[in-house]
């Protein structure tokens, strides 16, 4: 042990993003109802660099279950993503890509990428126990759905 340098010691772990943090008003479980109803379950993965999302719901009759990774895309050997980035995989064998930001008490995901003309909205409660928003996709159609916090 004593062939060890000091600058191994001097290592900081690394830590997530100022950004991805601001989803921590997502972590718990919340019922959904309006266009869908069930319910989604949001809970960081051990290290605090990716949020899981668990979905269990119907949409018009369908069910979808699935599981969405959501944090900076970190490539191998590469720099972490500036936007923070996801991949859905449902019961269906769909996996959809995603992008998330937060600015104050407002929810943006964007279908694909950033600016994309698909994407959801919602708005915290200022207790921050409801989200209030909808998808809008190109075209037409979405819906509209109200998330509440399971206490």
């Amino acid at each position: 042990m004593d062939d060890m340098n000091d600058t191994q010691f001097d290592q900081k772990a690394p830590e997530s993003s100022p950004a991805l943090k601001k989803l921590e008003k997502l972590v718990g479980t919340w019922d959904v109802s309006g266009g869908v109803k069930g319910r989604l379950i949001y809970d960081w993965m051990e290290g605090g660099f990716f949020l899981l999302q668990h979905v269990d719901m119907n949409h018009q009759g369908h069910r979808i279950k699935g599981v969405e990774v959501i944090g900076h895309l970190k490539p191998f050997g590469g720099e972490p993503s500036q936007d923070i980035k996801s991949r859905w995989y449902d019961n269906d064998g769909n996996t959809f890509d995603y992008v998330y930001e937060v600015e104050g008490d407002t929810l943006t995901i964007w279908g694909g990428e950033r600016g994309s003309p698909a994407y959801y909205q919602g708005q915290f409660s200022d207790d921050g126990n409801t989200l209030t928003g909808g998808w809008v996709y190109p075209g037409g159609g979405g819906y509209q759905a109200v998330s509440t916090r399971v206490k």
